[in-house]
């Protein structure tokens, strides 16, 4: 291979090597969390949301960017913010149907994408604004939560708030989802 052809993947950027360490950082996240260290959850929780921008910026800066770092960023966002949201509710945290209904989301629109898939539809994976809504209160949802609970702030009605808030925007984006995707079922037939 020339040296003017880079190869077209190449795993171990620097930009991929922070994304796989904010992904190796889940279970850790989690073994904190159960070990009730939510104050050290909460910092590596803070660290994994810095790692998001820094490894996005630097694949920009750097131009660094692979099908490789697309795909791996995301996964490694949601794996941790759904662990956060189980482990949360299996400590007490957060309520339990909240980590329930934030999981059947993803596993609906996931479930409805491999089914499009299947079905020879190739949809175009862009997020709605709402969903962007609910990904930031999640965030921001699991961090107050982790900063409460392992600092003892007394923050019930921010926390309660921010529940119901991100229940709503759960229920809305999911349901946005699906008729988006019956529609796109029913377009070829029309």
């Amino acid at each position: 291979m020339s040296e003017s052809n880079p190869p077209p993947q190449i795993l171990l950027t620097l930009p991929n090597m922070i994304t796989l360490a904010r992904l190796v950082a889940v279970p850790v996240t989690i073994w904190l969390i159960l070990q009730h260290r939510l104050d050290h959850a909460f910092l590596l929780f803070l660290a994994a949301g810095i790692s998001d921008a820094l490894d996005g910026w630097l694949a920009r800066v750097l131009n660094a960017r692979s099908a490789i770092g697309a795909l791996l960023d995301p996964v490694a966002d949601k794996a941790l913010l759904v662990s956060v949201y189980v482990t949360l509710a299996a400590i007490g945290v957060l309520p339990d149907w909240l980590a329930i209904l934030v999981v059947f989301r993803d596993i609906v629109i996931v479930g409805g994408l491999a089914l499009l898939w299947m079905l020879g539809s190739r949809p175009p994976i862009r997020p709605l604004w709402v969903s962007k809504l609910n990904t930031l209160l999640q965030i921001l949802l699991a961090a107050l939560a982790l900063m409460a609970a392992g600092y003892s702030l007394a923050m019930e009605t921010i926390l309660m708030l921010l529940i119901w808030a991100v229940a709503a925007t759960t229920m809305i984006s999911g349901i946005a989802y699906v008729v988006i995707s019956a529609r796109q079922l029913q377009a070829p037939r029309q």
